[in-house]
């Protein structure tokens, strides 16, 4: 069994155009070495605190984790309810500047992988190697156009209905396995009690991900040229439980794009929760695979 260690994190902030980004350290930032870097740990819109059983598994290096502006500590202070994927791989930039360390190791998650993707594109000098898990790239899938067209309708209904119906279209999405049929739309909503949600709109449109990043996914694309000729180590991983699911296809697909075996994880899309939003995944295990791989670097 992996032992996991709970050290206090220390919480910082790099001030950004439009948002002032939180991050924690847990460790000692002057131990990371060339072969050790600091691990960063990052989701979006889950903020930090999604990534606290995961840091636990690490306490041989430093590890940082952050809340993504416009989620968590860290909002947004210009009005603007849209963050792009450059907006956060620039925050990730500053917030590793900040670090003052040479590079790091980065685990994205979803929308983190994603973003990790972007960083890595255009400031692969930061980034050692990038475990990309489960990143909703839409484009890369043959069922692009009802994908953009299922996000536009979460979308639409988190701001006529609000979160608990949008919610729960939201997870019958993500947990639908294989390409999404052309009729998808055309099926009955999932009831928002099913899933414990709740039915009555509280009237907040303030969701990041309802509100903000189901909209991005569809119209995002990613430099693979770059990604596949960029020196740090690329991986991009999905659960076995999930590999069939949006996401891990995603995964497969850009994985392919640029030229790499997709690498398999222990569980779901959040394998690496222990209860954390109420997922249960399999952490020490996700852990011991996260480490075999940054280890191969």
């Amino acid at each position: 069994m992996t032992e996991t260690t709970t050290r206090e994190p220390q919480t910082r902030t790099v001030d950004a155009p439009g948002a002032t980004i939180h991050y924690d350290v847990r460790g000692d930032l002057s131990e990371a070495s060339a072969d050790k870097p600091a691990l960063m740990l990052v989701g979006s819109p889950m903020d930090a605190s999604g990534f606290a059983t995961l840091a636990g598994y690490f306490a041989d290096r430093p590890v940082v984790t952050y809340d993504p502006r416009g989620a968590g500590r860290s909002p947004r202070t210009d009005g603007t309810q849209t963050t792009l994927p450059e907006e956060h791989a620039d925050d990730l930039r500053r917030v590793i500047e900040a670090l003052g360390v040479d590079r790091v190791d980065l685990f994205g998650s979803s929308g983190g992988a994603l973003n990790g993707l972007v960083l890595v594109s255009g400031r692969p000098d930061l980034v050692r190697t990038l475990v990309a898990h489960e990143p909703p790239v839409a484009e890369v899938l043959p069922d692009h156009d009802v994908i953009a067209a299922v996000c536009e309708d979460i979308y639409d209904t988190y701001q006529s209905t609000g979160m608990g119906p949008a919610m729960a279209k939201f997870i019958a999405f993500v947990q639908y396995s294989g390409p999404l049929p052309a009729d998808y739309l055309d099926r009955p909503a999932p009831d928002p009690a099913a899933f414990g949600l709740p039915t009555e709109d509280d009237g907040s449109r303030d969701d990041p991900l309802l509100g903000q990043n189901i909209r991005n996914s569809p119209t995002v694309g990613l430099d693979y040229e770059a990604l596949a000729a960029s020196p740090t180590r690329v991986v991009l991983a999905a659960g076995r439980e999930s590999a069939e699911e949006m996401p891990g296809r995603a995964a497969a697909a850009v994985a392919e794009r640029i030229g790499i075996e997709l690498t398999m994880f222990p569980s779901h899309h959040g394998g690496f929760m222990s209860g954390e939003f109420g997922m249960e995944g399999e952490p020490e295990a996700f852990a011991a695979t996260l480490r075999k791989v940054l280890e191969a670097s």
